[in-house]
């Protein structure tokens, strides 16, 4: 089993991937094979909604990471999701890439366990933490939690080292990661029953 770990910093190795190293070293305990994808600093547009994507079976636009983030996405059994905080949200580029990610790959994302993680300095993480988990919970997915809220603080990875308490939240949480996979692996129940949609734009039901 493997767990997918999104860098969505434009830092490659700053305090985003301290916490998630801490999270791919619990869940490497356990036997879990983990990748760490940085989505770098290239630009990275925003979705469109121009639908190419119901038909292409991808994003149409491929100039950028969107499409070889969605196939590792694809192959992996779990999804950690990192981010820094800017402004009491997650970083913009993240959010542009998990748009399309999310509007064009939804059904290959289905029953993933996931879970989000935050870096900030000082404030703003519960409201960066909540803003990620949305796509997990509009999705079908499985939100893995820890001991606490997924933040670490710290303005360099050195004061992020100094966290100990954040730290052990991100090895609880992929401890926690690992035992559901393991759960869901060995339970070996059919996923759930889909009903088709419904699309109900108004209280009334019209």
């Amino acid at each position: 089993m493997k767990v997918l770990l999104i860098n969505g910093s434009p830092r490659r190795e700053g305090c985003t991937y301290t916490a998630l190293k801490e999270v791919a070293g619990a869940l490497e305990a356990q036997g879990i094979d983990t990748e760490i994808f940085h989505i770098g600093t290239d630009p990275v547009r925003g979705c469109t909604a121009c639908g190419g994507c119901f038909k292409a079976g991808k994003c149409v636009f491929d100039d950028d990471i969107c499409n070889e983030l969605a196939a590792k996405c694809a192959e992996a059994d779990g999804i950690v999701v990192g981010s820094p905080v800017y402004f009491a949200g997650p970083n913009g580029a993240l959010l542009a890439l998990l748009d399309r990610l999310f509007y064009s790959q939804s059904r290959k994302l289905w029953h993933k366990p996931a879970a989000a993680v935050v870096s900030c300095r000082r404030g703003g993480a519960s409201a960066a933490f909540d803003r990620l988990n949305k796509y997990f919970t509009i999705n079908r997915m499985p939100v893995v939690s820890s001991q606490y809220w997924n933040a670490v603080h710290g303005r360099t990875p050195e004061e992020v080292r100094k966290d100990r308490e954040g730290l052990q939240i991100m090895r609880t949480l992929g401890n926690n990661m690992a035992w559901l996979l393991k759960s869901i692996r060995d339970g070996k129940a059919p996923l759930p029953t889909v009903e088709p949609p419904q699309f109900t734009n108004f209280a009334d039901g019209k």
